[in-house]
């Protein structure tokens, strides 16, 4: 048994010296024409990205809006909304009016009333 363990060691050692340097220098070409795939497929790939970002990103995006505009339910109208915003508006309206109206009144009348109180102070 260890004669046999002895010849495959010696023979797994004399193969490992015939094949290393073809080993070698297929692993050398291996790199060199991943380096050229690489070099060609690069060009590539940034001829199909600026396609996707400049026509077909535009057609999809605008393509996916029009779909969503026909599948959106119609939006229902707004009308009592509107009105009641409207008459709201409109009462604020005139209460605004109302309450300035009533403060110039009252400054009028407290005005009146101190020049009164004055002219009647300098007669006596």
């Amino acid at each position: 048994m260890s004669r046999v363990q002895t010849a495959c060691r010696q023979g797994a050692s004399g193969a490992a010296e015939r094949i290393g340097p073809a080993a070698q220098r297929t692993r050398d070409l291996a790199a060199e024409r991943m380096l050229m795939a690489r070099g060609w497929g690069a060009p590539r790939l940034h001829q199909a990205s600026r396609y996707v970002e400049g026509e077909l990103g535009p057609r999809m995006g605008s393509m996916l809006s029009d779909a969503a505009r026909r599948v959106e339910p119609p939006q229902p109208e707004k009308q009592g909304r509107n009105f009641a915003m409207t008459a709201l508006a409109g009462v604020m309206a005139v209460g605004l009016a109302g309450a300035l109206l009533t403060r110039r009144g009252n400054a009028r009348s407290s005005h009146d009333v101190t020049d009164t109180e004055r002219a009647e102070v300098r007669t006596p």
